[in-house]
């Protein structure tokens, strides 16, 4: 059945995650520990898709993760004219974002995250280098087997993938979708959301663990849905507000 092939490609890129990507998540977990130990921050970045959904806020996850997230908006309604430049080709949001860091929490030292999947949009390159420029640890997770294959979109001629200081893969193929379907004119079913919350999840897996080794135990949310939940959350975030973690 067509459901039990989705499951074995599924598991198919779980397995690869977790052993291509099982050095990098160690790394990363010290150099998010040494971070939060120190009262820093993480923040993450991503295109699209899953990952900022399914790990910010979350029962049992950190409230040392932040998103990052700006808005710059020009309406006008001129009649229809020609671009000088190709949408997410040459135009690069560089001066916007030197402002959006200016004004965010961002500090050096803090650890950076950022996903795409094709890692080659003007915008998320952009994003990694103003991340850099401020200061910041950049950990990238993105298809290590679709990106190379893609044409930069950016001015400076790179890709997420090498700009990273710690490079994560979410094991999707090119093309995202994972099965061929009979009666179906494109592949089916992406792996690059559940791959990329699956790697990330486990890299701070290894961060709870290098924090506890250093005596610091982080505040790790509570569900509201339980018996005193949004007591108990109002708690945590007292005390994330006095310890910094």
């Amino acid at each position: 059945m067509l459901v039990d092939r989705y499951f074995e490609a599924m598991d198919k890129v779980l397995k690869k995650s977790r052993t291509t990507n099982r050095e990098t998540l160690e790394k990363v977990g010290e150099v998010i520990a040494e971070c939060v130990a120190r009262k820093g921050q993480v923040f993450i970045f991503d295109s699209g898709h899953l990952v900022q959904q399914e790990l910010l806020y979350r029962a049992g996850g950190p409230l040392y993760l932040k998103k990052f997230e700006y808005s710059f908006s020009v309406k006008t309604e001129p009649q229809p004219r020609a671009r000088d430049t190709e949408p997410g080709i040459a135009v690069t949001e560089r001066d916007i974002l030197k402002v959006a860091f200016a004004h965010s929490n961002v500090r050096p030292g803090d650890v950076f995250i950022v996903g795409s999947v094709s890692g080659n949009s003007a915008n998320v390159v952009d994003m990694a280098l103003a991340a850099k420029e401020a200061g910041c640890t950049l950990v990238c997770i993105t298809s290590l087997e679709a990106s190379p294959r893609l044409a930069p979109k950016h001015p400076c001629g790179k890709r997420l993938f090498e700009l990273g200081d710690y490079v994560l893969d979410n094991c999707t193929p090119y093309g995202d979708a994972m099965l061929e379907v009979e009666g179906v004119e494109y592949k089916c079913f992406p792996g690059s959301g559940i791959g990329a919350a699956y790697t990330l999840w486990a890299m701070l897996a290894c961060a709870t663990e290098s924090l506890l080794a250093r005596g610091v135990s982080p505040t790790m949310l509570c569900s509201a849905n339980v018996p005193d939940g949004m007591k108990v959350l109002e708690g945590q975030h007292a005390r994330y507000q006095e310890l910094g973690y």
